[in-house]
């Protein structure tokens, strides 16, 4: 996937409970119609026999039944909400460009080229639910986690993409941001995750205004240096500029963030989890700041 006009026609949107959904579906219906694309908004339902093994010894079969009933009933909430959630978002997509996307379904014709919208609800385990999806779509556009602990606890979407689905993801902004892609900054630190966002980002880059290499003696790992990305960049057309960025206090994350903003991105893209998950968790890291802490949209690839 390398992100320009011609290779974008199905973009996937999971809806995971978190505060920033409406943002990110206003994000996603923008990108549709600057790409001619579907966008599928899924929503992982649970499904009520999966409480079952749950339950624990001790309880009687009518205990059971009930935890099973509740909930299928909460679920069938949530799913409500989140039609309900779509509906607002296409109403006011409406308002802002003067006209209606098309709602499709599963039995549609293909539309090549033609931006509409489509409401998917599977039952299921979100991670499996989510990977499956993402695997046959061209953009995976992920709601921002409302906190540092949200980005931990509630990121399954975003890691179902990108440690299982072979696709990047990109963390839609808080605030609908005024422009996408057009200033591109990209983070550079030598790893073959970096390497596999900037091949993501390829035709984003083509097609920007602006290109700027981020990088810093603390982000760099073994492998190409900034200087060598902006040298293959070049035999893609690509004009990129690079600098250097200093952390202050080891501070990677958040000083990878103050540059891009720096230089006016509207856009950065970069790898995600250099280090095992784990690692993340117990020691933070690169990837953890910006995912919490970003605002404005991110391009994340392994």
């Amino acid at each position: 996937m390398t992100g320009d006009a011609s290779t974008i026609a199905s973009i996937l949107l999971p809806l995971n409970g978190v505060p920033s959904e409406s943002e990110a579906l206003a994000f996603g219906l923008t990108l549709a119609r600057r790409f001619g694309a579907r966008l599928e908004v899924l929503h992982v339902a649970t499904d009520g026999r999966d409480v079952a093994p749950l339950a624990g010894e001790g309880l009687s079969g009518a205990m059971v039944e009930e935890m099973m009933t509740a909930a299928e009933r909460e679920s069938n909430s949530r799913t409500v909400s989140a039609r309900s959630l779509l509906q607002r978002a296409l109403d006011a997509d409406q308002a802002a460009f003067g006209s209606a996307l098309p709602v499709q379904t599963e039995t549609t014709p293909p539309m090549p080229g033609a931006p509409g919208v489509m409401f998917r609800c599977v039952k299921g385990r979100e991670h499996d639910v989510v990977a499956y999806a993402a695997r046959l779509s061209d953009l995976i556009v992920v709601p921002h986690p409302d906190t540092v602990e949200e980005a931990l606890s509630s990121a399954e979407a975003l890691h179902a993409v990108l440690f299982d689905s072979g696709r990047p993801a990109i963390i839609a902004p808080k605030t609908a941001p005024a422009s996408v892609g057009r200033r591109i900054c990209v983070a550079w630190n030598g790893t073959a995750e970096g390497a596999s966002a900037v091949f993501c980002v390829l035709g984003w880059l083509k097609q920007a205004d602006s290109v700027h290499v981020l990088h810093s003696p603390e982000y760099q790992r073994r492998g190409p240096v900034a200087s060598e990305l902006v040298s293959y960049l070049a035999l893609h057309g690509i004009a990129a500029t690079s600098s250097e960025f200093t952390p202050k206090g080891g501070e990677v994350g958040a000083a990878l963030l103050a540059a891009a903003e720096a230089q006016g991105a509207d856009m950065l893209a970069m790898g995600a989890y250099s280090h095992s998950r784990l690692r993340q968790l117990l020691l933070g890291g690169v990837t953890r700041h910006v995912i919490a802490k970003a605002t404005l949209p991110v391009l994340m690839a392994r």
